[in-house]
């Protein structure tokens, strides 16, 4: 895709385009202005801003501005998306086991360009009602499951919005959890108390990554066994506090947390950024060394918390009880981990067949 010249820059007023021809692309930071106001996680508006950059390269390349989008030039954008190579991936002779080109975006990249275009689009109809949308919708998006929509809450059900007939079909991956051999093993390397908490955390109690680097010290009340977690969309939830997890932060805090003015609970330890809140990319390092050295290839930190949200299912814990300790937004979502049972779904089969045999 042609560059255009446009980049996206971050300012104290949020993220906006620059560089030659921005301005005719200033209804972008319009938009982007507005997600934050409306309190949308930054990251997303990073990526948006990412995505409608992607979007305007291509406009600025073909010599068309955004009052000509109509269906056809985002029929013609998705194939550019499409057919786009990778910058850094190997090239077009490696594919994964599906088929698939690793050197081109994955569908779910697409389908989220195809989003913020969309959002772009909504949010100029909004404040011009005679702007047409040029991205066509399809059937409603399944925001609730079978059974939601009666009964005493059902008032409270968030309102189900239509998907664009444009989105790509992507593969429904299920989690992929650890087994209790390599979460063992991975836990084992990890030699200090606070990189053990971390883990504990996720595996214990289910936690994020971000969530974890989140907490606070007063969001620990290790005599109480609680955790005050703060999820995503700012949702707050409370959290179960595992017995052994809570005497590993209480050692931390006492014996190894350096002196800091931070309230963050996982403090760095070491080298010049010492006594500053620990890092995304912080933790990314520390996970991806403890990988090589425990050669648990799928040691990521959300392969932790997968795990435990597999152990719930196989322990057979209500649905209701998982979302809520998962801080899952939508029942759908948490129903996932019901597919990882195998324990529990071999039983069930070795029951009926049993059953089936025993008839005469």
């Amino acid at each position: 895709m042609s560059e255009g010249g446009l980049r996206l820059e971050e300012r104290d007023d949020g993220w906006v385009l620059a560089g030659s021809g921005a301005a005719a692309f200033a209804l972008v930071d319009e938009y982007l202005a507005y997600l934050g106001d409306r309190n949308y996680s930054p990251k997303t508006v990073r990526a948006y801003g990412y995505d409608l950059l992607a979007f305007c390269r291509w406009l600025a390349g073909e010599d068309m501005t955004l009052t000509a989008v109509d269906t056809d030039v985002l029929l013609k954008f998705l194939r550019a998306c499409r057919d786009a190579r990778v910058p850094g991936r190997p090239g077009p002779n490696v594919v994964a086991l599906s088929g698939r080109r690793l050197d081109r975006y994955a569908p779910a990249t697409i389908n989220r360009r195809l989003a913020a275009v969309s959002g772009l689009f909504a949010f100029r109809a909004m404040r011009n009602p005679d702007a047409a949308n040029p991205v066509p919708k399809g059937r409603e998006a399944r925001w609730v499951a079978s059974g939601e929509r009666t009964g005493m809450l059902a008032h409270t059900v968030r309102r189900p919005t239509r998907r664009s007939v444009l989105r790509l079909r992507q593969p429904r991956r299920l989690p992929r959890p650890l087994d209790q051999g390599q979460a063992a093993e991975l836990l084992a390397s990890f030699h200090t108390w606070r990189d053990r908490a971390i883990a504990g955390l996720m595996l214990y109690c289910g936690l994020r990554s971000a969530e974890v680097l989140a907490l606070g010290i007063v969001d620990v009340d290790i005599g109480g066994r609680w955790l005050q977690v703060v999820g995503k969309g700012e949702r707050e939830r409370r959290v179960p506090l595992d017995t052994d997890v809570a005497s590993v932060i209480q050692v931390y805090l006492l014996a190894e947390r350096p002196e800091t003015a931070s309230g963050r609970l996982f403090i760095v330890a070491k080298g010049p950024n010492r006594g500053r809140a620990l890092t995304a990319a912080g933790l990314r390092t520390i996970f991806r060394y403890h990988r090589g050295i425990s050669e648990i290839t799928g040691g990521h930190p959300h392969a932790l918390r997968h795990t435990f949200g597999t152990a719930l299912a196989e322990a057979g814990v209500d649905l209701a009880v998982m979302q809520a300790l998962l801080g899952h937004a939508h029942v759908d979502t948490t129903a996932r981990y019901i597919h990882l049972a195998p324990a529990h779904v071999k039983a069930e089969f070795d029951a009926a067949r049993d059953r089936m045999r025993a008839r005469p």
